[in-house]
């Protein structure tokens, strides 16, 4: 064997390994399994929590049920035991486990018996085994006792065997996924010694026991059906070991079984069956329903029934699925082969005689085409005339009266059209007629009214057309051979016209659901926030269900209505319990689940890729989803899952911008504030340095010298922090500029004036035209901004005069800034105004704090103007910042003064 291939068989299987480490994460469930009540579950049970507790461990007793049975009441004594929860139930006091003070006591090891006992009152559960699986989940061991009767799988086994249903069930899903199944067994004439002693019930139980269940070969059959499952259950858990440890079994090929479903009653009997073939075989199954494309969808009665078997299958273990085509026996087939299965399972009954001349049964077919896959056929065990009547009446559709009466009617129309036309004219074909009236009510009325209205078409034209006419005899044979041959092309016209009819009608409805959904998405698609994708899902599903819906998101850890409707919709604390559950457990909750069923509303996650974004509630009510109400909401709530994290990552993508952005922001500041703060503080620091350590040594014309580099930089300096604050005053929002009348050309002489002091190296020339109207504005911040825009012309100018203009245009006030510089690259023209970006000088020098333009710009706009930048300026170089603000009317200004 070559080195990777025996490298691979060494190596542990990782699914097992998977599974190994999930059961790590929660707590183990320990289940004592027996054949019958009275076997000495319970006992065993306290005997091994007595042997635990004497041993130091950490155990409660949650729930134990003695039964009046003093030597399995003694062994409660010394053990702690959770007091129980009193529930009201039809005017009685009940005594049911509590759920939330176990998991507030949270012990490493509780008991609680009767795993398949059914909760009353306001319960979080309606079945106890759900209680477990919670406290399972939550990290606690739980020990438990089960009859095996009470497995979902043999309910009906059990009821054949017994002759008594069996009222509380438990899904096969349960047992296997428990860490232990112990057996405690008993032969069954010591079990029945013990009945008759008492030890089992009390006197008057016992008796009725005895004559109803407690009988030899009823405990002997349940007792072989406990051993196989617990030899079952061995066997899984060997292989798990095997495959965990990379240990080479003996196993083969593993087995896959497709069972086939409808909406019938024999369907319930095919899965569970199929439930024990699986469990029998340690092999997975798929539960499959085939609906035709072409046909109007079963009643409703029949799509509950189907859901109901779907909804048992999903418990017992199964994965199920819907498929849609006309063949039922290549849809099927097809499904086989592409999931591998070697068993398809499937039901069949016994038809009389004539229908197995007629027609080939399903099963027949599939055992026809199904080559190398094996066919397990599951027969209801009913004769074929046990259920006549109630099968006519299954075929006769809802509204047949109308039907009738349209297709008597339409006889009745071609009769009367036919005798007036033989009062002008004799025809040989007046026959046509009928067969119009026949297809006329098949398109109106179905494939009944087809049917009606071919016979009373029948008897109309015999009665009136063929001699002898006034009767129902037929005088000629030919007229007898045409009479069949109209009848038979009548059915089978109306049959087809009824068939399109139906076809025309379920193409339509799937039409109409197909654009509902078209158009719903659509408008997910040109919104990218999450409150409008919500309230689109809302309205799009209470119009598509007539019923009140609402959306939850998760906040802070919790969730909270976000969009329903009607608006004013309101969730109750039971509401929110079961929404909260369906978003941390990834399942339904509230009313038709087994999650707080007394909350009127059904909730389901809203699942994407990345996991479950939200939750979906709707009020349930007494009448469930139909199957075409269930799709609809399928993908209704697919696309709302998707746009919901669509919207979620779009505000990630946007957070993690800003923040970029911010980092980048701070990166530039840091940067920006070092290089600036550096050059002054080291000039001032030098000439600080030389005037003490030379003082009077040094001329005076140095030391002046020095002084006024000190108060240069010190000017630089306080520009720069002036210049720091603004930009933190526009980033904030804080800037509230003055709306008072500004004098554009004194607040310009006041800023060139200031540029001359500061820079007196530089020459500043103006043009302003004469009688300038007045703007609305702040003086202040203008007067900044046209300084900053000259610091700007003296850092970057070069070495030709920097000039400032000002002219009015229409309604505009134009105030210009122009220097005769390198100018800027037209790429950058869009930049000059950002935070921080700095234009070098030819020399390759980067001067400036870079927030200088963009100081001007925030402060402008809250004056109401706009700036911009233009390059070259003139003579094909310099630049040119110009602003523009709205001119004030004389007569507005006059009469505001006045």
């Amino acid at each position: 064997m070559p080195d990777n291939d025996r490298d691979l068989k060494s190596r542990p299987d990782p699914d097992a390994l998977l599974a190994l480490a999930e059961q790590g994460r929660r707590g183990k469930l320990t289940v004592f399994l027996g054949a019958a009540p009275g076997v000495g579950k319970t006992y065993a049970m306290l005997t091994r929590a007595r042997r635990l507790k004497e041993e130091g461990g950490d155990i409660v007793i949650g729930l134990v049920e003695t039964h009046g049975r003093s030597e399995t009441a003694a062994l409660l004594e010394g053990l702690e035991v959770l007091p129980r929860r009193q529930v009201l139930h039809n005017g009685r006091t009940l005594h049911e486990f509590d759920l939330d003070a176990a998991l507030a006591r949270r012990p490493r090891v509780i008991l609680v018996d009767e795993l398949a006992h059914t909760n009353f009152g306001e319960s979080r559960h309606p079945k106890r085994y759900q209680d477990i699986e919670e406290l399972v989940d939550a990290g606690i061991d739980v020990w438990t006792a089960l009859n095996i009767q009470h497995l979902e799988s043999l309910s009906d086994v059990v009821a054949q065997i017994a002759g008594v249903p069996v009222r509380e069930r438990v899904p096969d899903t349960v047992l296997n996924r428990a860490d232990d199944v112990l057996l405690v067994d008993l032969p069954p004439a010591e079990l029945i010694e013990r009945l008759k002693e008492g030890k089992v019930y009390l006197p008057d139980s016992a008796k009725r026991a005895a004559d109803r269940f407690f009988r030899l070969g009823n405990l002997t059959a349940l007792r072989e059906l406990a051993l196989r499952r617990t030899a079952d259950r061995v066997d899984d858990q060997m292989v798990d070991y095997l495959r965990q440890n990379a240990i080479e079994g003996p196993w083969g090929a593993a087995e896959r079984l497709l069972v086939c479903i409808g909406p019938d009653s024999l369907s319930e009997k095919v899965v569970r069956t199929a439930s024990r073939l699986a469990s029998g075989l340690n092999a997975d199954w798929l539960v499959v329903s085939v609906e035709r494309a072409d046909g109007e969808a079963e009643s409703g009665a029949a799509m509950r029934q189907l859901d109901e078997t779907f909804r048992l299958a999903e418990q017992l273990g199964a994965e199920t699925r819907r498929i849609i085509g006309n063949d039922f026996v290549e849809e099927i087939l097809k499904l086989a082969r592409r999931e591998h299965a070697t068993q398809i399972v499937i039901g069949t009954r016994r038809h009389r005689f004539p229908l197995r001349l007629l027609r080939r049964s399903l099963p027949d077919a599939l055992a026809a085409q199904a080559a190398g896959i094996a066919i397990h056929l599951v027969t209801d065990g009913s004769a074929p005339a046990a259920k006549p009547a109630a099968r006519r009446r299954s075929t006769l559709p809802e509204g047949w009266g109308r039907g009738v009466a349209i297709a008597a009617g339409a006889a009745a129309a071609a009769t009367a059209l036919g005798l007036l036309i033989e009062q002008f004219v004799v025809l040989q074909n007046i026959s046509l007629l009928f067969l119009l009236a026949v297809l006329v009510s098949a398109t109106y009325a179905g494939y009944v009214a087809a049917i009606a209205a071919a016979l009373i078409s029948v008897l109309a034209y015999n009665f009136c057309f063929i001699e002898p006419v006034g009767t129902f005899t037929v005088a000629e044979p030919h007229e007898v051979f045409a009479l069949f041959v109209f009848l038979a092309a009548a059915i089978l016209a109306g049959g087809l016209a009824s068939r399109v009819r139906e076809q025309a009608k379920t193409a339509r409805r799937r039409a109409a659901a197909t654009q509902a959904l078209y158009d719903f998405s659509r408008k997910l698609s040109g919104t990218a926030n999450a409150e409008d994708v919500l309230w689109a899902a809302v309205t799009q599903i209470q119009a598509t269900l007539r019923r009140n819906a609402a959306l939850l998101l998760p906040e802070d850890g919790d969730v909270r209505l976000m969009a329903a409707w009607p608006p004013d919709t309101e969730l109750g604390l039971t509401d929110t319990m079961a929404a909260r559950w369906a978003f941390e457990k990834k399942e339904a909750a509230g009313n038709g689940t087994g999650t707080l069923p007394n909350s009127p509303f059904q909730f389901r996650p809203l699942m994407s890729p990345h996991g479950v974004v939200g939750v979906f509630g709707f009020l349930q009510g007494d009448k469930p989803l139909e199957i075409n109400e269930e799709r609809a909401l399928a993908a209704i709530l697919d696309q709302t899952a998707i746009a919901v994290d669509r919207a979620r990552l779009s505000r990630e993508i946007l957070d993690q911008a800003a923040q970029l952005e911010g980092e980048k922001f701070l990166a530039a500041l840091l940067s920006s504030i070092s290089h600036d703060l550096r050059t002054p503080l080291a000039t001032i620091t030098g000439a600080v340095t030389s005037l003490r350590q030379l003082g009077e040594r040094m001329p005076e014309e140095s030391r002046d010298d020095l002084l006024k580099s000190i108060e240069e930089e010190s000017g630089r300096l306080t520009r720069f922090v002036a210049n720091l604050l603004d930009m933190t005053r526009i980033e904030a929002g804080t800037v509230n500029a003055k709306r008072d009348w500004v004098d554009v050309a004194d607040v310009v002489h006041s800023a060139v004036e200031r540029a001359r002091k500061y820079f007196p190296g530089r020459v500043f020339e103006t043009s302003i035209a004469p009688d300038l109207p007045l703007i609305r504005g702040d003086s202040v911040l203008l007067g900044q901004v046209i300084f900053n825009l000259l610091d700007n012309a003296n850092r970057f100018g070069g070495d030709e005069p920097v000039s400032v203009y000002g002219r009015r245009e229409e309604d505009e006030i134009v105030l210009s800034v122009t220097d005769l510089g390198k100018g800027i690259a037209a790429a950058d023209l869009d930049h000059v105004f950002d935070k921080f970006f700095r234009k070098g000088k030819p020399d390759g020098r980067s001067l400036g704090t870079g927030l200088g333009l963009s100081i001007s710009k925030g402060f402008v706009e809250a004056m109401d103007g706009r700036i911009k930048a233009e390059s070259p300026a003139m003579k094909r170089r310099g630049t040119r910042i110009s602003m523009r603000f709205p001119a004030a009317e004389a007569a507005i200004v006059e009469k505001e003064r006045g």
